[in-house]
């Protein structure tokens, strides 16, 4: 998740006015020209007072549709929601997920809980501008299956992005050890996999509230006779104001394999 960006006022010319670290003292007489969105600057652009603490954590209620159309099988909507809670210690963060889904098709439904999720990660800041964040995590089998795939699996993960001014370029990898046993029966054969996924995109920053990326996202399906998912999507992130944000998304799957369309809100609260 995007870290918190938190109301800043900023200060403004009727001629030429610019401030690339969005700290409300123009770039001309900047000090200190990266100072974090979440900090308070002084007259000479630097940080005075960080309005994030080192010991916190939020809380995201989300809502998710997706639709699949395929050409053998009827459409299908699918209805997830989720709940969502960080805590966050210096450059350390742990994350829990959990969700609970509804499908509806022609002549079928069915409804109950998701795989749940525990994370952890670790940021490291090597260059100015750069970040590099580690992570690693289990998926809990909550999901109830008839498939043999009820077995608990591991991932890691790897993410860098890059500022530049307002804008952001980012990129991330993830590997996870798929447990699941194979079945061979004369009702279903099914190969499971280890699985591969990959990510990239660009984000911008419009104001110290409102954040908009667009991203590629591809990765291995966990079955191995099944095409790569892969899909399009764009993210908005707005912050109401110290507490309260949200994050809106849109993705368009461009494979066989991928929901056509999904879309997703979800609340959060900062504490």
């Amino acid at each position: 998740m995007r870290k918190l960006l938190l109301p800043i006022l900023l200060t403004a010319s009727l001629f030429a006015y610019n401030d690339s670290d969005l700290d409300g003292v123009a770039d001309e007489i900047d000090k200190c020209p990266n100072t974090p969105l979440t900090d308070l600057a002084d007259a000479n652009g630097c940080s005075k007072e960080s309005l994030v603490s080192n010991n916190h954590f939020d809380i995201i209620i989300g809502e998710e549709y997706s639709e699949s159309k395929y050409e053998l099988t009827p459409s299908t909507d699918t209805y997830n929601t989720s709940v969502q809670v960080d805590y966050y210690y210096k450059n350390f963060s742990l994350q829990a997920l959990t969700s609970y889904y509804s499908i509806n098709s022609s002549g079928y439904s069915d409804s109950g809980m998701n795989d749940s999720t525990i994370s952890m990660s670790y940021n490291l800041y090597p260059a100015n501008s750069l970040t590099l964040k580690i992570g690693t995590g289990v998926i809990l089998p909550t999901y109830d299956a008839d498939l043999n795939n009820n077995n608990t699996d591991y991932f890691a993960s790897l993410n860098i992005s890059y500022m530049l001014k307002n804008t952001t370029i980012f990129a991330g990898y993830s590997y996870t050890i798929v447990n699941d046993d194979d079945i061979h029966d004369a009702n279903n054969n099914i190969d499971y996999q280890s699985t591969n996924s990959f990510s990239g995109g660009v984000g911008y920053n419009f104001t110290p509230k409102l954040y908009i990326s667009a991203s590629y996202f591809q990765a291995d399906s966990i079955y191995k006779s099944v095409k790569d998912l892969k899909s399009a999507s764009i993210f908005l992130f707005y912050s109401f104001n110290e507490n309260y944000f949200t994050n809106i998304s849109y993705a368009k799957g461009l494979s066989d394999s991928t929901s056509d369309n999904t879309a997703s809100i979800k609340l959060g609260y900062y504490f």
